[in-house]
């Protein structure tokens, strides 16, 4: 999928203004000239509006490069893509974590002195962290001082279970207790959502979260399944507001032609229809069949479907 500069503008209007997530990742630097585009039309309207520090844009360990685009588009903050686990180091970039780390280090220290904030991605932590810990450990000690504001771990191929978050991310939060990591989630095995719900037992400071799942493979979490697991399970206090989730679904549907599928919890067409019968039966008598999950929290409606048990 490739949004349009005008659909980007859109979309990030409706995540801040409208559903109040807390920040965004907009584009990846260097990309295209479309996507520059996108990206100065977002931070001008963020800074419009007061969000312009909720704004992200994805850059790499180039020295200036990606820093100077997105100084070019107006950005504020840069999310960083350096190497979580030394497999990826040593054979993508062909570097020890001593080379990287000072490449990582380097660019830092120049978005720092363009006055851009930084978060960190540590790319392929998930396997990072189960192949080579000290690896880990090692490029954690080297960064762990220079002004980052958020570490983010990503489970890259989506091979995590909800124990093994667990363990590794307490692992992190106790090791390194003041600093803020975020879950990068991915829903390969389609533990995304579980897989959340342990990085917040574990203290994780933030989640990462798509519209419909969209992403690499099986998708990213969803947002709108994050939310209400974390607000209903967790009792999370959280800024987003649900009634907006279901439009701003259909307006990511509309605009990547990926279509939801009918049985997608909160978002999907059917997942308010009930079968006529024995349920429409127990809900007018006393709402038997209801639970906390009502269609009104999403500005939906409830339906039944007459069939054969009608």
């Amino acid at each position: 999928v490739a949004f349009t500069p005008m659909e980007k503008v859109s979309i990030a209007k409706a995540l801040l203004q409208n559903l109040r997530v807390d920040r965004i990742e907009v584009a990846s630097a260097r990309v295209s000239e479309g996507e520059k585009e996108a990206v100065s039309l977002i931070n001008q309207w963020a800074r419009h509006e007061g969000f312009a520090e909720r704004v992200e844009v994805l850059g790499f360990v180039d020295h200036t490069r990606s820093v100077d685009w997105i100084k070019s588009t107006g950005g504020q903050v840069i999310n960083l893509l350096a190497k979580g686990s030394e497999k990826h180091c040593r054979e993508q970039l062909g570097k020890t974590l001593e080379q990287h780390s000072a490449d990582v280090l380097q660019t830092i220290g120049y978005a720092h002195e363009q006055g851009l904030k930084v978060n960190v991605y540590l790319e392929d932590w998930s396997n990072g962290y189960q192949d080579s810990r000290d690896y880990v450990y090692g490029l954690m000690e080297r960064l762990q001082h220079s002004t980052i504001s958020h570490f983010m771990l990503p489970d890259t191929l989506g091979v995590m279970s909800p124990d093994e978050v667990y363990a590794s991310f307490s692992d992190m939060c106790r090791r390194y207790p003041t600093l803020q990591f975020d879950f990068h989630p991915h829903n390969d095995y389609g533990l995304a959502t579980a897989n959340v719900m342990a990085a917040v037992r574990a203290g994780v400071s933030a989640v990462h979260c798509t519209v419909n799942c969209l992403g690499e493979r099986a998708g990213n979490a969803s947002i709108a399944e994050v939310a209400v697991v974390l607000r209903d399970k967790m009792s999370m206090q959280l800024s987003v507001d649900e009634s907006h989730l279901v439009r701003i679904s259909e307006m990511v549907e509309n605009f990547s032609g990926k279509r939801v599928a009918a049985n997608a919890p909160i978002v999907g067409a059917d997942v308010f229809t009930q079968t006529a019968g024995i349920h429409a039966d127990g809900d007018q008598k006393g709402g038997l069949y209801k639970t906390k999950l009502g269609p009104e929290r999403f500005s939906r409606i409830r339906s039944y479907a007459l069939g054969k048990m009608s």
